[in-house]
């Protein structure tokens, strides 16, 4: 018997949830839902549509749905739940963890963590892949998500499928933890782009030229990025109350560094803007989004 898992807020319930609820289900014998707790809801930072009983309640009566759950992970991940089903399901039910629970997720579990849990699931003759996110909330709301797999490409082939269903770009990098290590790639990237554009952005503003006019430009060469376009309004404006807050990126960062003290990479410039990151939490702003950055600047005028 194979048991598929997917994850999610359903806050509220719309009809791509269906849809992967529907192809999930086509690809085992039982689909395990884990509803994301009220607490992953503020700690992602989003609006409350409904309460996690609720949305339980919902889910549990879709009928692709044979058994739902709240995450009991006191973090934004789904670690402590995925043991949890292991602990019920795990000695009858071939288990697929088929997408990460968090949407708007860039959380990093460690890839070591990964590499563990790979293991456990070849004992146990059950399946087992790594695939952080990158897109935020806009990516995932229009299904143009970026998913990075670490595994086998036996079992990457089998979930694939499912995560097409939110992702305009999915590969499999390599042996599980590849998709990890892919992620903390992607944070050290944003990391220096965050930098890099805010001291743009206050040296535009210093010298006097209209923002949107730059950015609508500039935007089309070569620095365009995704912060660039998706944040450069709200940085001008000094606006920072939602996304991906400091102390999640700060975390991230932690973890990045760690990884690269074990295979003796150098990143200046990453433990640099960590240095500055943790300068904005001195500022109260630990629950900004990282494009706070910026306010370093700003506050030296």
């Amino acid at each position: 018997m194979k048991a598929v898992i997917v994850s999610g807020y359903f806050n509220p319930i719309h009809k791509g949830h269906l849809e992967l609820f529907e192809i999930s289900r086509g690809l085992g014998d039982m689909l395990i839902v884990i509803v994301n707790s009220d607490l992953q809801r503020f700690l992602k930072g989003s609006k409350e549509f409904q309460k996690e009983d609720e949305r339980l309640q919902i889910v549990s009566a879709i009928k692709y749905v044979d058994w739902a759950m709240i995450s009991v992970d006191q973090d934004k991940t789904q670690i402590a739940s995925l043991k949890e089903v292991y602990a019920i399901y795990g000695e009858t039910h071939e288990l697929c963890f088929a997408n990460g629970g968090d949407q708007n997720n860039d959380t990093i579990p460690e890839a070591e963590i990964c590499r563990e849990l790979y293991k456990a699931a070849k004992d146990k003759d059950f399946d087992f892949l790594d695939a952080p996110i990158s897109g935020g909330q806009p990516g995932a709301e229009s299904g143009k998500l970026t998913v990075m797999v670490g595994g086998d490409e036996k079992i990457f082939s089998k979930a694939k499928p499912i995560i097409d269903c939110y992702s305009q770009k999915v590969n499999l990098i390599g042996p599980s933890g590849s998709g990890q290590l892919t992620k903390m790639m992607n944070q050290m990237c944003i990391a220096g782009a965050v930098q890099g554009l805010s001291e743009a952005i206050n040296f535009g503003i210093n010298a006097g030229l209209d923002m949107d006019k730059v950015m609508d430009t500039i935007s089309k060469g070569a620095a365009q990025s995704w912060q660039m376009e998706n944040r450069y309004r709200s940085m001008t404006d000094n606006k920072f109350d939602f996304g991906f807050a400091v102390d999640w990126m700060r975390k991230d960062l932690a973890i990045v560094i760690e990884e690269a003290k074990r295979n003796g990479s150098p990143i200046p410039v990453t433990e640099i803007v960590d240095g500055y990151y943790a300068k904005v939490q001195e500022m109260g702003g630990n629950r900004w989004d990282n494009s706070s950055l910026i306010a370093l600047l700003k506050k030296k005028k």
